[in-house]
């Protein structure tokens, strides 16, 4: 949650997000590419422990409303996506695109876990793995090619844009593999079950399995992902080979992210701060229990604070009302040189997080206090 703050400062903040996408190796810079590739590891860990909780739910009982609870749910978050999340990012429900972000994918992944997750755990867990390892076969397929059809491929494996009553859609994250990441993530719960030594020594084999593999796959640089490395550009061939698509997450992607991940919770799972004098107010463990709030809230306090930086640097703000050009607004309502380095969009960064952790100390605070139905949707 923390790491994923940096990502959305950026997209508000940063000068040259404004003008391209921090992966066009042909203008990037290390620095802007690596504040990018950090994030990375943010979508699938959220799809992947996603998972890890609707099993962790159903082993507390609740087997029988099982369907009913995670469809509830996925649809609940993609209605946040539509009003809420539209809202934070663009201060409007009606102007600019309408995005299909995380939520979005997130919300879907659960309803179709709700049915999927009546299927054996062995056939789940090979299934998963094949979808990841396989789906990079369909990158030949484009919805242009599908005709009528184009708009459910969009949905489902190929971002595009979607026109539909006058409103204009654009799918950033199809379905296809995000559904596998979420029930591999579900196979997963029963491992945190097993002895601490054990887990852990499986992470750390599996973990730096995956991190193996994405090396021999991307130096190979024939499967994998839509998107080669290069050597072509003089001094990035390393950023090339970072360099892998994320939407939809590519083999590679996955690879590179969830491997390390892996590795990173085996080391967490060192520390018991459950036991420590600081289980209350650790920030990790604060993020960590109020995840949708502190999502919908960090991308509103975002935005807000573009408001005073604008003030002070160009003496108006009216144009922040228009949609940013990086969330698909025109770049000729923003002045010619919006945005500010690297070094703010790292210290609001910082102000963000120091900003959040007391409002979400107050809720998580709230939420073990009461047990209101509407608490346990946000």
């Amino acid at each position: 949650m923390i790491i994923m703050a940096l990502d959305h400062t950026r997209d508000f903040f940063h000068h040259a997000a404004m003008s391209f996408p921090p992966e066009d190796l042909t203008r990037t810079s290390a620095a802007i590419f690596c504040t990018r590739w950090v994030t990375h590891i943010c979508a699938p860990v959220f799809f992947f422990t996603t998972g890890m909780g609707a099993y962790f739910w159903l082993g507390r009982g609740h087997t029988e409303s099982r369907t009913g609870h995670l469809v509830t749910r996925g649809l609940w978050l993609v209605v946040l996506e539509l009003t809420a999340l539209r809202f934070a990012m663009t201060f409007s429900l009606v102007q600019g695109p309408v995005l299909l972000t995380i939520l979005w994918a997130l919300g879907w992944s659960m309803v179709a876990l709700a049915f999927l997750s009546r299927l054996p755990m062995r056939m789940l867990a090979v299934g998963s793995v094949l979808v990841i390892v396989l789906h990079n076969l369909l990158d030949p397929i484009t919805a242009q090619s599908l005709g009528r059809a184009g708009p459910l491929w969009n949905v489902l494996h190929q971002p595009g844009v979607i026109p539909l009553g006058g409103v204009v859609f654009i799918v950033a994250y199809p379905l296809v593999p995000w559904v596998a990441v979420m029930v591999a993530g579900f196979c997963f719960g029963p491992v945190m079950g097993w002895e601490p030594a054990v887990r852990r020594a499986w992470m750390v084999r599996v973990g730096l399995g995956m991190i193996v593999l994405f090396v021999v796959v991307r130096s190979m640089n024939v499967y994998g992902d839509p998107r080669p490395w290069t050597s072509e550009i003089a001094g990035k061939a390393w950023l090339s080979i970072l360099n892998c698509t994320k939407y939809p997450p590519s083999l590679d992607f996955l690879l590179m992210t969830l491997g390390p991940a892996l590795l990173l919770l085996a080391a967490l799972d060192r520390w018991d701060l459950s036991s420590s004098r600081w289980r209350r107010t650790n920030p990790l463990l604060v993020f960590g229990r109020v995840p949708l709030f502190y999502f919908l809230l960090h991308f509103l306090l975002i935005h807000v604070l573009t408001i005073p930086f604008a003030y002070f640097r160009y003496g108006r703000v009216g144009f922040l009302l228009q949609t940013l050009p990086t969330l698909g607004g025109s770049r000729d309502v923003y002045p010619s040189n919006y945005g500010y380095g690297l070094g703010v969009v790292y210290g609001v960064w910082i102000i963000v997080v120091v900003i959040m952790y007391p409002v979400c100390l107050w809720f998580s605070r709230l939420k073990r206090r009461r047990r209101d139905w509407w608490i346990s949707y946000v």
